[in-house]
């Protein structure tokens, strides 16, 4: 017994196990199916909002049949459909693809004004490292906001096909939250390379997946995740999925502004 091992009371091994296991808890990336499963068109759900709330208080997805952009802050779900227009889905709606953690800010900063790439620099300056993901949480007022939401893919498109038709719209002057993480090029196939933010009114009316911004000082919090759970769906459709080939160049397409060049 390991109490007996170490002298210490049975309290404090108890205290100091269940700290550790909660400390772990709250810096695990809780991700379901792949990036590039969702490139290939595998957008059936298979697990519901609520088993994500289960996993995490922030994150972010897509809904089955990429009918929309999820967004997940302080433990509640939204869904951001064309125009931007967000809804409560309730818990036994099917998602396909989104990634959760339990947040809490391990870095705190403030940015100057300026657009996502100088949000994405002030972020790389407090990361800790090229190999860790990290969550991303931002707030203030944007000047200006470029987002879009998916719209329901028909039968047998893919990521970028699906994303040609997507509702793209800008908004001006908003204040609200960036949900967003950052994952290590090592993880391509597994998750999106590099940034990935998701918005959210902070009257929760309003929200989308970001293309680019412009915005004053911000408050960013940055939360370091030692630990990474995929869960990997067991339907039909990913079963069957060819996902042996490199799609990073096609999710990239699919996930930024970029996708409009190849779809005439």
């Amino acid at each position: 017994m390991e109490s007996e091992k170490s002298g210490e009371p049975i309290p404090s091994v108890l205290d100091r196990v269940l700290s550790a296991a909660f400390d772990l808890d709250r810096h695990t990336l809780f991700q379901v199916s792949t990036s590039n499963a969702l490139v290939q068109g595998v957008f059936r759900g298979s697990v519901t909002v609520g088993d994500l709330k289960r996993n995490g208080d922030f994150g972010l997805g897509t809904f089955e049949d990429l009918d929309g952009e999820l967004v997940m802050v302080e433990g509640v779900c939204y869904r951001a459909t064309g125009g931007g227009v967000v809804t409560s889905p309730p818990d036994d709606a099917s998602v396909p693809f989104a990634v959760v953690t339990h947040f809490h800010a391990d870095v705190s900063t403030t940015t100057g004004a300026g657009s996502l790439a100088d949000l994405t620099a002030a972020v790389d300056s407090s990361r800790p490292s090229e190999n860790l993901f990290v969550g991303i949480r931002v707030d203030g007022r944007f000047a200006r906001l470029a987002l879009r939401a998916a719209c329901a893919a028909e039968p047998g498109e893919g990521l970028l096909e699906a994303t040609a038709h997507q509702s793209e719209f800008d908004v001006v002057d908003e204040v609200g939250t960036l949900v967003g993480f950052w994952a290590p090029t090592y993880a391509r196939a597994v998750n999106v390379p590099g940034y990935h933010f998701h918005f959210i009114s902070e009257d929760r009316r309003f929200g989308g997946h970001l293309l680019g911004m412009e915005a004053g000082p911000l408050e960013v919090g940055i939360h370091i995740e030692s630990e990474l759970h995929v869960a990997i769906p067991e339907t039909e459709e990913f079963l069957a999925a060819d996902l042996s080939g490199d799609h990073e160049e096609a999710l990239h397409r699919a996930e930024t502004a970029e996708h409009r060049a190849g779809t005439g």
